[in-house]
Formats: structure tokens, C-alpha cells, sequence
């Protein structure tokens, strides 16, 4: 008898063994089908990103107002130059021939000009004595006049290629860098309808500025005087800053899609940037400070049908709070199943959003999916009533049948 009740007691450890096996695997089963993110405290920042190019701060394009051969060059890509300097000549034998000829022409003009004007007084002499008659006198007169007039224009002829000889030689408008340079040397360059550009001088490439293109929907957000972060493809680990200085209002559209010119002013005193760079800017449009914050993920998170449904059984009356902010979060009890908390929901960033209401604090943790593991069940019994199976107690709840 003792044997048999040794054997009996040993038989019913056995079970209770086996039966804690099945509950503890049961448990594991509930809490690792899902994946969880914990609550955090911390800031929030809400951005908008664009792309835009970077431009110098200021620009001119220096050309010629006379055609003619490029004879020298004095400045070239890079070139460090300042006002007034000699960046370019022309060859200047045409020009010097066209001065020859207006100064020629300006004394003939004078010679014929001395000339009428001694007939002149010649016939008001003898139209005072009466003898020259009145038709001679005045045509006299009209005869000086006409060279009077022609030798102004042969002057203002003479000043013209004076002035274009001096423009033989090309000086640097401002203070700057040659950032283009589109002649060379023996290159002939016309100047007959408009002034060809021979170099483009940016003002102090120390002081640049972004011409961002942002879209309409984001347009409202962007303010003059925010501060922004950028950066370029030359320097991806590196994180600039500027200031927004302008919001043009000319807007432009391709493909439907109707943007607006933004204009941020950055400091470079290093030069690191250089002009015609991509530059991806984030502008800040509102922030949060320290405040509880969860991942995205939660929030997105979409449970089944029969879980609300499950929820709302076991809490006969109650019901999720509505409302433009109103979120609806899922955590797991201490026994691994799924609980509702209604949260309202404030800034995001795109990957946290900050929360308040529901009770939740720091450390909390809400579902943000289902794990990779398959051993959710999608079956819609109950999430909040254990099943029994063969052997022990204590089967894996229900999980959603999909991911986030």
C-alpha cells in the first residue's frame, strides 16, 4: 500500500510538473507572439524637409560692350579678385584705327566748320551794305549751321571710340571669387545685340544662401527668422545650420505639383560649401519638450476585431474615447493579455508621437506588432480567456493575424 501511494503521489507530481510546464511555455508563447515598444520622455520636433541648391549670396556677370578678340586673360576659375582689377583685354588694333578716324573726322569737320563761318561773314558783311542779296545770307547761314552740326557729331563720334577703346580692357565690378569662366584666349566675342558673358563673380562665398523649393501643402509651416538643418552629399555626417530670410511668393508648377521658392541665408566660414551644391533642409515647425512619447509603430498598430470586441465584454459600458487626438494604444497585462488604452495623441516627428491621458508612464510598454516567432494563434476566440489543451492549461491567447 505504501508503494502504490508513493507511486500515486509520484505520478501526481509528475502532472503538476508537467502542468507548470505547459502553463510557463503557455505564458512565453503570449508575451513573445508580440512586438512591444516601451513609453519614453523626451522632445518631440515636428519638420519639414525640402531640397534646394546652394548660390553665392551675390552675383555679377562680367561682359564686354565692344566686340573683339580675347588678347589677355587675367583671371581665371577660382581667381581671388578685387574691384577695379584687370581681369581681361581685348585686342585693341580696330578700336585704336576707329579712334584714328573719328579724330580725322573731327578735324575735317572743323575745317569745314571754319570755313562756313567765314562765308558767313562774309555775306552779312555785304548784305549790310546792300550788296549781297537776302537769299544769300541765309544761305549762309543754313550752310554753318550744317557744319556746325556736323562737327558736334564728328566730337561725339570721337568721344564714342575713345570710350570704346578704354573698354578694351575688363575690370572686376566687385570684391569676390571667379566661381565661371566662358572665354579663352583667341576666342573673337560679339557684342552686337547684348553683352556676352565673359566671367561670373560671386560677391563672398563666406556668406551663400539655399533656394529651397518647398511644396504647397508644406508652404503654410515655413516662416521667415526659423532656423533650419541641412545637409550635402559632400559632407552626409555633417549637419549645417541657417536661417530663413524669405518666402517668395511667386510659386511654380511641374507636373501638377505647385511649389514655392524659399530663401535660406547660411554662413560658410570655412568654405565648405561651394555654389550649385544639393542641399536636403530641415526646417523645424514646432517642437515638444520633455513630454511622454511612443513609437509610431503603436499607433499604427491594428488589432483585430476580436480583441475590441473582447475588450468591450469585459468592460460592459465602457467606450473608447472619440475625438480628432483620440488614439488607441494596446498593452498586455501580467498575464499576457491584450488591454485597451485610450491616449491622446499631440506632435509627431514621423517616428515618435507624444501622449498624454490613459495613465501611461515612463517605461509602459503598448504593442507595436506581431513577432516574427508565428506563434500568435489567429483564431477569434477570447484574447482575455485561456484555452485548455491536451496535457496542461494555460494555451497562447490570440494574436492579430497580420504585422503593423
Amino acid at each position: 500500500m505504501k508503494h502504490k501511494g508513493l507511486a500515486a503521489s509520484l505520478a501526481v507530481t509528475m502532472l503538476a510538473a508537467t502542468g507548470i510546464g505547459f502553463v510557463a511555455r503557455g505564458h512565453a508563447a503570449r508575451t513573445a507572439a508580440y512586438r512591444t515598444v516601451a513609453v519614453e520622455r523626451g522632445d518631440v520636433v515636428s519638420t519639414v524637409s525640402a531640397t534646394g541648391t546652394l548660390k553665392a549670396l551675390s552675383t555679377v556677370q562680367v561682359g564686354t560692350q565692344v566686340s573683339g578678340l580675347i588678347a589677355e586673360l587675367h583671371a581665371d576659375f577660382n581667381s581671388k579678385v578685387r574691384q577695379g582689377d584687370l581681369i581681361a583685354r581685348l585686342d585693341s588694333t580696330l578700336l585704336a584705327l576707329a579712334v584714328r578716324q573719328a579724330e580725322a573726322d573731327v578735324r575735317q569737320a572743323r575745317a569745314d566748320s571754319a570755313e562756313k563761318q567765314f562765308t558767313l561773314d562774309q555775306a552779312r558783311a555785304l548784305a549790310a551794305s546792300g550788296l549781297a542779296a537776302r537769299v544769300d545770307l541765309v544761305t549762309a547761314e543754313t550752310a554753318n549751321e550744317t557744319a556746325q552740326a556736323s562737327l558736334t557729331s564728328a566730337e561725339v563720334a570721337l568721344a564714342r571710340a575713345v570710350q570704346n577703346l578704354r573698354y578694351v580692357n575688363i575690370f572686376a565690378p566687385i570684391d569676390g571669387t571667379v566661381i565661371e569662366r566662358d572665354v579663352d584666349v583667341g576666342q573673337t566675342v560679339q557684342a552686337s545685340f547684348s553683352a556676352p558673358q565673359l566671367f561670373l563673380i560671386a560677391a563672398d562665398l563666406k556668406q551663400m544662401q539655399i533656394l529651397v523649393s518647398v511644396d504647397e501643402a508644406d508652404i503654410g509651416e515655413v516662416k521667415a527668422g526659423q532656423k533650419v538643418q541641412f545637409t550635402v552629399q559632400a559632407f552626409p555626417s555633417r549637419a549645417f545650420i541657417g536661417t530663413v530670410r524669405q518666402v517668395r511668393l511667386q510659386s511654380t508648377t511641374s507636373n501638377n505639383v505647385v511649389s514655392y521658392t524659399v530663401v535660406v541665408g547660411v554662413a560658410t566660414p570655412d568654405l565648405a560649401l561651394l555654389p550649385g551644391m544639393t542641399a536636403t533642409v530641415t526646417f523645424e515647425v514646432a517642437r515638444a519638450t520633455d513630454v511622454l512619447k511612443v513609437a509610431d509603430a503603436a499607433l499604427r498598430f491594428q488589432a483585430p476585431a476580436a480583441w475590441l470586441a473582447a475588450w468591450r465584454a469585459a468592460h460592459p459600458g465602457a467606450a473608447a474615447r472619440s475625438g480628432s487626438d483620440a488614439a488607441a494604444l494596446w498593452s498586455l497585462d501580467a498575464r499576457g493579455r491584450p488591454e485597451l488604452v485610450m491616449v491622446r495623441a499631440g506632435l509627431t516627428d514621423g517616428q515618435s508621437t507624444e501622449i498624454s491621458g490613459g495613465g501611461v508612464a515612463v517605461g509602459r510598454r503598448f504593442v507595436a506588432g506581431v513577432a516574427a516567432s508565428g506563434t500568435a494563434a489567429t483564431g477569434a476566440a477570447s484574447p482575455f480567456q485561456a484555452t485548455q489543451q491536451r496535457g496542461g492549461a494555460g494555451g497562447p491567447p490570440p494574436g492579430p493575424p497580420g504585422g503593423v
